[in-house]
């Protein structure tokens, strides 16, 4: 792998995948990007927000609701109902 070449997609954290999409974005919004490199980055933009999609799905899926009873006891988990 080059030096500088991007890191596969499939291996950011929710962070890196995030901060480089805004940078995408602003620089397509820029309009300095030549077409052919303007196209290539949008892809790769389209591959981030897949991650970050599904890295959120992840976590809501980890995400659990607490449970009390009447008196305000925990009683245990279940998984949190985010629609």
């Amino acid at each position: 792998m080059a030096e500088n070449a991007p890191a596969d997609v499939k291996t950011l954290s929710f962070e890196l995948a995030i901060e480089e999409l805004e940078s995408i974005v602003k620089r397509l919004e820029d309009g300095k990007v030549a077409l052919e490199e303007s196209v290539t980055i949008y892809e790769r933009g389209e591959a981030l927000k897949r991650r970050c999609e599904e890295l959120l799905r992840r976590a809501e899926a980890r995400v659990e609701k607490i449970t009390t009873d009447a008196s305000g006891q925990v009683t245990g988990t279940e998984p949190l109902d985010v629609q």
